[in-house]
């Protein structure tokens, strides 16, 4: 049976040896090296960094891999494997050929174990954040063989491991049938978990300042696997498209709601607030609410006339269809411009920055930044959500690569109905605006002009496990569709 090079996280702490003696005994272990600060002189090959994830850290870790396969831990935490941990991860690598596998895990906190499932990757789960769980298991000659054909790694001081990981994945778009990297739908192991954040406030730890170099080395390796593949593209976008459809207001505000008879009005109230030069109107599609929501709306309805309040006939929609009823309304305007039921427009010259930067005509869609509040308008971590990341030049393809845009969102309405939403209640927004990104340029307010209110009624505040995979999974699934529809766009292109 072939031999493993385990590569371990070491920090002198209590667990660091006991996570040592869990792989040293076992016998299709070759040999173990360590990934530390310093050396500490314990008898154990230490590659010494300050970043695992540096590509320096990376080729050295490739370069020392004796065994056939080699398994990086990539968090400083206690590892339990399971029964026959080494061998089911040789056992998948060698009937699928694969470069890099990942398993399902364990959890454990005290005497609780808490099963963590992972999802599968696709080729468009390219985010940095990918959870594989502590545990990567590589086929050394296929890695060796993938730097010969792409070269060493680029330059990066945190951004080593995703390239590797980027690169490997290259398969998938070179290979029918091709699994590059393959989870193994096994609990292979258990780790104590550091993490313990609610999802909700995991979300936006891609847009923390103290990231931001990071962000920035992930950008540079992710833009340049998009050329690999040829899914790059250049910085020209098509002219938005002549619209002669006579609309009855030149913009309206879009407001999908289920059972939020304790926001709705807020929100409302920050629409019909707004001071404007142009006509406006808001459409509420309620999702056939039954927590007063309905009355609620009804009672709104006499007071603001410019407020359609419409019920759809179907019971099967998500946002995302909320959406599509709106904007095919005949009452709705040449723009059409987001509001989630819990949130606020910040002050009254929200919707006059947004429509300003639309009658440029320059933009396919706008798109704002947002402070983060709790449910009394206070300011709560991480504050401002600017998404500053974004750049003319290269956002449309770094979009393939965060999880989200940003908010408010504003659309023309001619382009929306030519695209549609999805069917769905979460990622409806992303999928739509990178479809407006592949052809259209998109603007933005770097200032805040929203308000996003997170409380424990927020769709995305505490999810399970199982649900938060489901997010992710469709997320990638809509990068994959969009990654190949921009190779598809590239070949035309050429052709």
């Amino acid at each position: 049976m072939s031999k493993v090079t385990v590569f371990l996280p070491f920090s002198n702490q209590e667990h660091s040896s006991i996570l040592i003696n869990e792989f040293l005994y076992h016998p299709l272990v070759d040999k173990i090296i360590l990934i530390a600060e310093q050396d500490y002189n314990n008898g154990f090959t230490t590659i010494v960094t300050k970043s695992l994830t540096s590509s320096k850290t990376i080729q050295k870790i490739i370069q020392l891999a004796t065994g056939e396969y080699f398994l990086i831990v990539t968090k400083d935490t206690l590892i339990q494997l399971n029964q026959f941990a080494i061998e089911r991860f040789i056992s998948f690598a060698e009937t699928f050929n694969a470069p890099l596998l990942y398993s399902d895990y364990y959890d454990l906190s005290g005497e609780k174990k808490i099963a963590h499932p992972v999802q599968d990757y696709l080729p468009g789960s390219v985010r940095d954040n990918f959870n594989f769980g502590p545990i990567l298991f590589f086929s050394t000659q296929k890695v060796i063989q993938n730097i010969e054909q792409y070269g060493n790694l680029s330059l990066t001081n945190f951004a080593g491991l995703y390239e590797l990981r980027l690169r490997l994945s290259v398969e998938f778009f070179e290979k029918k049938n091709s699994t590059p990297i393959l989870r193994i739908p096994e609990y292979l192991y258990s780790q104590i978990e550091t993490d313990v954040r609610k999802s909700g406030e995991r979300l936006f730890d891609y847009v923390d300042p103290k990231n931001r170099n990071a962000q920035i080395e992930m950008e540079i390796v992710f833009t340049k696997f998009l050329k690999i593949i040829g899914a790059y593209l250049k910085p020209k976008f098509d002219k938005i498209p002549a619209d002669k459809t006579e609309f009855p207001v030149k913009a309206t505000v879009i407001i999908p709601v289920l059972n939020r008879v304790n926001t709705i009005s807020d929100a409302i109230e920050s629409v019909f607030k707004q001071k404007t030069d142009f006509s406006f109107n808001c459409i509420v599609v309620d999702n056939h609410s039954t927590d007063g929501t309905t009355e609620k709306l009804n009672e709104l309805s006499y007071k603001y006339p410019k407020l359609f309040h419409i019920i759809p006939k179907s019971k099967t929609l998500g946002i995302g269809g909320c959406w599509n009823e709106a904007i095919f309304h005949d009452r709705c305007g040449k723009y059409a411009i987001q509001l989630d039921s819990d949130d606020l427009y910040s002050d009254e010259n929200t919707l006059q920055k947004i429509v300003n930067m639309l009658d440029t005509g320059k933009y396919g869609a706008v798109i704002g930044s947002y402070k983060m509040v709790n449910f009394d308008l206070k300011e709560i971590p991480p504050g401002i959500i600017d998404h500053k990341e974004w750049t003319d030049n290269n956002g449309r393809n770094n979009a393939l690569r965060i999880n989200g845009l940003g908010a408010p969102r504003a659309y023309r309405t001619s382009i929306l109905r030519k695209i549609k939403f999805p069917n769905v209640s979460y990622g409806e927004d992303y999928a739509v605006c990178l479809e407006i990104s592949r052809h259209y340029r998109i603007g933005r307010i770097y200032e805040p002009i929203y308000l996003c209110r997170r409380w424990e009624g927020n769709t995305d505040a505490q999810l399970s496990i199982p649900a938060e995979n489901l997010h992710n999974f469709y997320k990638d699934t809509i990068r994959t569709k969009e990654i190949f529809e921009r190779i598809k766009l590239n070949k035309k292109t050429k052709s």
